[in-house]
């Protein structure tokens, strides 16, 4: 019954992507994570890209949701069948699944965006972002007026460690005695989708004296923005540009630009271009950034936005050296 519905849901999904393809264009597809393609954050950045490609080619894309690992398999699995030329996978709880699938399908070309699998027919894309979170806790540690901040991530995993890790490490640039709480929503994939949980372990970091808290929580940070929004406070968005969402009361956004990566793979496809293997995406190469617009230019001086983006001009050039949390184990105090 389960591998009936979610075939449903593949074919309304597919519909819904538009016309039928031009003779000789590529079959492409898009799988999105638990978070769903509307979490206004990592999805639905990879959505934007996907939606720009189709706009400027006429090319269709064919999308679909998988809520768990399973389905994750089973979804890639049915895209493959249907012998699509590349399939950009959202997500790293997506990463065993194409791995396997992948490995069925060589014919397949796969983008995992956010994880890391091997295959002469997959392409990992993998973000530091360490180096954007830095950014984002220097802006914290200056504007708060309390030397108190937070952290809400959203399923407790080493990725999002290495976010707050980063975070930490810019923060504490600044002001070496800053006090930094964190605290995870949970330990599934459930994590991502939680408002209420977000809100409220923003709630009692703001009650214990915070006055900035990120958060790092596809869906569940909603809910972060949302109380700092009620309490006066400010928040932190992160992977779309989330400043809008809550104007004057989000100081700026941690971004993460999926939507250029699942452009770029679908535009290199279209050009029957295809390389394996595994690409970074850092400050550098224009992979994470941090957002001033008119919607958060209220709440960012003159002073924030120079000392952030010395700090950027300086991670750039190699005279800050970020560390990956992911890869050296622990994070610096």
């Amino acid at each position: 019954m389960k591998f009936k519905q979610l075939s449903m849901t593949i074919a309304a999904l597919c519909v819904a992507g538009g016309a039928a393809a031009a003779p000789g264009a590529p079959k492409l597809g898009i799988v999105y994570d638990a978070g769903g393609k509307f979490d206004k954050s990592f999805n639905q950045s990879a959505a934007e890209g996907a939606a720009r490609f189709k706009k400027e080619t006429g090319i269709n894309v064919y999308e679909a949701q998988a809520s768990s690992d399973t389905q994750a398999e089973q979804t890639l699995r049915g895209f493959a069948r249907k012998k699509l030329d590349l399939i950009a996978a959202i997500g790293f709880s997506q990463t065993q699944a194409v791995q396997k699938v992948a490995a069925e399908f060589p014919g397949t070309h796969f983008v995992l965006i956010d994880g890391n699998a091997t295959g002469k027919n997959v392409n990992s894309v993998l973000f530091k972002e360490q180096e954007g979170s830095y950014l984002v806790g220097v802006a914290a540690a200056m504007a708060s007026k309390s030397k108190n901040i937070g952290f809400v991530g959203g399923m407790d995993i080493p990725l999002i460690r290495a976010f707050a890790c980063g975070y930490t490490q810019g923060a504490k640039a600044v002001n070496g005695k800053v006090a930094i709480q964190q605290n995870m929503v949970g330990t599934t994939s459930a994590a991502w989708n939680d408002p209420a949980k977000g809100g409220e372990l923003a709630r009692a970091q703001f009650d214990r004296g915070a006055d900035v808290v990120f958060a790092v929580a596809g869906g569940s940070g909603l809910g972060v923005l949302q109380m700092a929004k009620a309490k006066g406070k400010l928040a932190i968005g992160v992977d779309s540009n989330q400043n809008g969402i809550q104007p004057g009361s989000v100081l700026t956004s941690m971004v993460k630009h999926v939507d250029n990566v699942t452009y770029d793979a679908f535009m290199q496809a279209k050009s029957g271009q295809f390389t394996p293997g595994v690409t970074y995406k850092g400050l550098k190469e224009g992979g994470v950034d941090w957002v001033l617009d008119k919607d958060n230019r209220s709440v960012v001086p003159a002073d924030i936005e120079k000392r952030v983006n010395a700090a950027k001009a300086d991670i750039v050039g190699g005279k800050i050296k970020v560390v990956d949390y992911r890869a050296a184990g622990s994070c610096p105090q």
